[in-house]
C-alpha cells in the first residue's frame, strides 16, 4: 500500500452564486471554480486541493458536490502506466462530524464511486489520493462499473482527440426519498460529468440517475445541468455555448484507447437513448483516424 500525500484548503465563505476563492485554480477552467446557485448546498463546505484534482466537500451530504480536472492527452498516456492500487480512506482532515468513514458503506450495498476516476492520474501519488472518501459518492453498482465506467473512458478519450479537456464531475440531489447510508453519507440522486474542450470552445454534460438498472444516461447543455444541480460549473464560458449544448459521443469503454481524432457523434436522439448503456463496438474507434476532429462536436 503506497503512502497517501493529502493537502487541503479549507474554502473561503461562500455565497450563492458565487464561486469561493480556490486555492487550486489549476483544476478549474480559466481558473474559475465553479459557482453554487441553489442555495441549499452552500452550508459546511470545505475545498481540498490534491495534486491531481480539486473537489468541494460537502460536510452536510458528507460526499463531495464535485470534482474537478484538467485533462491532457499527454496526462491520460502517463496515466496508463500507473498500477491501480486501491487505498480508500477518510480524509483526517475534514471535520470528524462532517466526512464519510469506510464504515458507513460497509454492508450499504452501494459502491464508493469515484467523482475524479483513479485511471485519470498520471501519478502514484494523485492516483491514491483519488481514492479519498472526500473524492467518492455512494453509486449504484451497475451504473458504477459499467455505464459510468464508459463515460469516464469517453472523457479520456476526448483529451486525446482534442489534447486538452475540462472536466467537472458532480452530484445532484432532487427529491424527497433521498437517503443516507451508515446513519450519515447521502446517496445522490443523479450524477453528471461535465466537459469543455477549449479548440472547439463546446461544452456539454453526460447526466446519469443513481439508480437502478444503471444504464440510462442524457446529454445536456451546461445551462440545463445548471437548472438540474444547482451549480454552474463553467461560470467564465460565453452564454450561447453554456446553452447550445455539445453532442457529445455515447460513452464507450474502448474511448481511451485511441490515439488519434474522436469518434464521430451519433445523432441526438440516439445518444440520448442508448439501447440498456451498452458500448459502441470498438470497430467504431478503429475507424476514427479518418474523420474530421470538428465533427465531433459541432
Amino acid at each position: 500500500m503506497r503512502p497517501c500525500a493529502v493537502a487541503f484548503a479549507m474554502a473561503a465563505t461562500v455565497t450563492a452564486a458565487v464561486a469561493s476563492q480556490s486555492a487550486c485554480p489549476q483544476h478549474y477552467e480559466a481558473g474559475q471554480a465553479p459557482d453554487i446557485v441553489k442555495e441549499s448546498l452552500v452550508s459546511r463546505l470545505a475545498e481540498i486541493c490534491h495534486e491531481g484534482y480539486g473537489v468541494l466537500h460537502s460536510g452536510v451530504s458528507a460526499t463531495p458536490l464535485w470534482s474537478a480536472e484538467r485533462l491532457t492527452a499527454d496526462r491520460v498516456r502517463a496515466a496508463k502506466g500507473v498500477d491501480r492500487v486501491d487505498v480508500f480512506h477518510a480524509e483526517p482532515g475534514l471535520p470528524a462530524a462532517d466526512r464519510a468513514e469506510l464504515s458507513h458503506y460497509k454492508g450499504s450495498g452501494f459502491d464508493r464511486g469515484h467523482l475524479a476516476p483513479a485511471a485519470d492520474m498520471a501519478t502514484e501519488t494523485s492516483q491514491d489520493e483519488s481514492f479519498s472518501l472526500a473524492n467518492m459518492i455512494p453509486q449504484v453498482p451497475e451504473l458504477n462499473r459499467s455505464l459510468w465506467a464508459h463515460v469516464e473512458a469517453t472523457a479520456r478519450g476526448l483529451a486525446l482527440a482534442y489534447g486538452d479537456v475540462w472536466v467537472v464531475t458532480g452530484v445532484a440531489f432532487e427529491g424527497q426519498g433521498l437517503r443516507r447510508i451508515g446513519g450519515r453519507v447521502l446517496v445522490p440522486s443523479a450524477v453528471y460529468k461535465a466537459v469543455y474542450v477549449p479548440s472547439a470552445n463546446a461544452a456539454a454534460a453526460w447526466w446519469a440517475p443513481n439508480a437502478e438498472p444503471g444504464t440510462s444516461y442524457e446529454v445536456i447543455s451546461i445551462s440545463e445541468l445548471e437548472n438540474r444541480a444547482g451549480v454552474d460549473v463553467f461560470p467564465g464560458l460565453d452564454k450561447a455555448v453554456r446553452e447550445r449544448g455539445a453532442k457529445l459521443p455515447p460513452p464507450s469503454a474502448a474511448a481511451d484507447r485511441i490515439s488519434g481524432p474522436a469518434p464521430v457523434r451519433q445523432p441526438a436522439a440516439k445518444a440520448a437513448k442508448p439501447a440498456e448503456g451498452h458500448s459502441q463496438p470498438s470497430s467504431v474507434w478503429g475507424s476514427i483516424a479518418r474523420k474530421a476532429i470538428k465533427e465531433l462536436l459541432r
